[in-house]
């Protein structure tokens, strides 16, 4: 069975740093959107960060400039570093995979459009 394996969720305070991490089990991809979703109680899943198997990477105007997404071909593994986070970063954390061309699309951060998903990885940033 295709899933996806998250970790590196935690506790941290306002302006530290967390690093997710997300691999594949029993598969390997090559061509692929990848992306990173949170979501809180109340709330629609959120969209924060993309990256493709060309490399090119989209954020959330929500973390950009705080997050940075990353994928290691060598290890098959994808990122996101958080940085400066603020407690309204904490969420429960996804990673998920979709066809190339849902990257390059204008519905990239549609979470219907992953077919593939993690399980959740708590984040909790306390002021």
């Amino acid at each position: 069975q295709v899933q996806l394996v998250g970790s590196g969720g935690g506790s941290v305070q306002t302006g530290g740093s967390l690093r997710l991490r997300c691999a594949p089990s029993g598969y390997t991809y090559s061509v692929y959107c990848l992306g990173w979703f949170r979501h809180t109680p109340g709330k629609q899943r959120e969209g924060l960060a993309f990256i493709d198997s060309d490399g090119n990477t989209n954020y959330a105007d929500s973390v950009k400039g705080r997050f940075a997404i990353s994928h290691d071909n060598a290890n098959n593994t994808l990122y996101l570093q958080m940085n400066s986070l603020k407690p309204e970063d904490t969420a429960t954390y996804y990673c998920a995979a979709a066809h190339l061309t849902v990257c390059g699309g204008p519905y990239r951060d549609d979470p219907q459009n992953f077919g593939t998903w993690s399980q959740g990885i708590q984040v909790t940033v306390s002021s």
